[in-house]
């Protein structure tokens, strides 16, 4: 689809020329744009205010060096980023990633997700992203916790509890978490919640590992009743095997669905039967190996090389929770071929534009990412009020405030789809609930 409204369109054209070679974020930013065509239609203010001129450009963009010592006492050098957004709503909030593709352009295409995502959860939270291109995969902890030291002696310069609040993302867990919040703490000499995803005792909430992959199937089971039905008896396939998509498959197993494959990027495994999330677990959460070793505990299953062939098996649902464009319309086909009825994203824009358009051309169910992936920053941000106002909530308080606002988002999609004149395009619906809210307070707020 190209884009026909002349604003967007001249503010499209002068953005991809001005960052031709940034591929993802363009992806993403276009992809944005064509669902917003109605709303921008019937708002000629946004253009006298150059909203759109303004929403595309980070408020702040900050890259810097990241030396560290590894164990055999070389110098190694990283790049590290921050992304600062968008604070329309908030202080900048979204994660930090630590893999080898990371780049400016991935680091701009997730901070612009983030803005809507934030938007959506109605909680009051700006879009930010952050990361670095080091690969925390075969590194000591002593490797680990000495880079994240030094990341975080420039970082700390530019958060802060009412400024910018960073998290976990791809490569960032626990124990980078605790990394980086050490470092903070003894820079700033202050505990504060300036990190999301601490060690519950130490500042953090319960559930908010769990909480994007039990968000996506809250996310997804609303989605499933137009349909009249549930993930009861359904055959699920879930990529990845981080945090999203290990409980992901909890949650879709807990909802009494079957999740037969998941994957890491090396290949994927089949298990007819069921597969076992208590080895998953065990193979990437504490011995931090390939998931290849999973047939070694459960023969029953299949490994094979390669993690796109994981679309090629069966199922009625299908998860992605990896990484960004790992459904190409190749992949789209041949779920659709094998019977999918619903496809929700877990990870960050998994599906190519390609992909996408062939599921809503077949008929099948779709939850975009920036709304069905909002749990895990949902919660972070149900962290930071435990963390304003010193106190804890339980398990069960949480996942029951998570499941409400998922539900929530679902019917803002909803509606939103209905009032932009596509009424079950959950995609545009996502674009334009979460855009509007930005919108109207930046305009607000006058030219800043």
């Amino acid at each position: 689809m190209a884009l026909t409204n002349e604003y967007l369109k001249r503010v499209y054209d002068g953005l991809a020329e001005r960052c031709a070679n940034e591929k993802e974020f363009l992806q993403a930013v276009e992809e944005v744009f064509e669902s917003l065509e109605p709303v921008i239609e019937k708002h000629p203010e946004y253009e006298k205010a150059g909203i759109m001129e303004r929403i595309v450009e980070p408020e702040r963009t900050i890259l810097f060096r990241v030396p560290w010592v590894d164990d055999k006492g070389q110098v190694q050098v990283n790049r590290g980023y921050r992304v600062q957004f968008n604070s329309a709503i908030g202080p900048y909030k979204g994660g930090l990633r630590f893999h080898p593709s990371v780049n400016l352009s991935v680091m701009k295409f997730l901070g612009f997700e983030q803005i809507f995502k934030n938007s959506l959860t109605t909680l009051p939270m700006g879009g930010g992203k952050g990361g670095s291109d080091f690969d925390p995969k075969g590194k000591s902890d002593n490797e680990v916790m000495r880079f994240c030291q030094s990341f975080m002696n420039e970082l700390y310069r530019h958060i802060g509890p009412d400024t910018d609040v960073p998290a976990g993302d791809i490569g960032v867990g626990s124990r980078e978490v605790g990394y980086l919040f050490g470092q903070y703490k003894k820079l700033a000499n202050e505990f504060t919640g300036v990190l999301t995803g601490k060690l519950v005792g130490s500042g953090g909430s319960l559930v908010r590992t769990q909480a994007t992959g039990y968000g996506l199937c809250y996310f997804t089971n609303e989605l499933l009743k137009t349909n009249g039905t549930s993930f009861e008896g359904k055959t699920v396939v879930v990529s990845g095997a981080g945090n999203v998509a290990i409980y992901a498959a909890v949650k879709a197993t807990e909802l009494g669905g079957k999740v037969v494959a998941m994957c890491d990027s090396n290949g994927y495994i089949y298990d007819p039967e069921g597969v076992d999330i208590d080895v998953v677990k065990d193979i990437k959460e504490v011995r931090r190996a390939r998931i290849k070793e999973y047939v070694d505990a459960v023969p029953r299953a299949t490994y094979t090389e390669g993690c796109k062939g994981i679309w090629t098996v069966k199922c009625d649902i299908a998860l992605p929770c990896a990484t960004q464009n790992e459904i190409d319309e190749e992949s789209a086909k041949a779920l659709i071929a094998n019977g999918v009825m619903c496809l929700c994203e877990g990870a960050n824009m998994p599906s190519t534009p390609e992909a996408i358009a062939a599921f809503q051309n077949a008929g099948v169910l779709f939850g975009p990412a920036k709304a069905c992936n909002a749990g895990g920053v949902a919660t972070s941000g149900l962290e930071m009020t435990q963390n304003s106002e010193r106190i804890y909530w339980s398990a069960e308080e949480v996942d029951e405030k998570l499941h409400s606002i998922m539900v929530n988002i679902y019917n803002a999609c909803e509606d939103a789809a209905k009032e932009a004149g596509k009424p079950g395009n959950l995609a545009v619906g996502a674009n334009v609930a979460g855009f509007l809210k930005v919108a109207n307070a930046m305009l607000w707020q006058g030219i800043c």
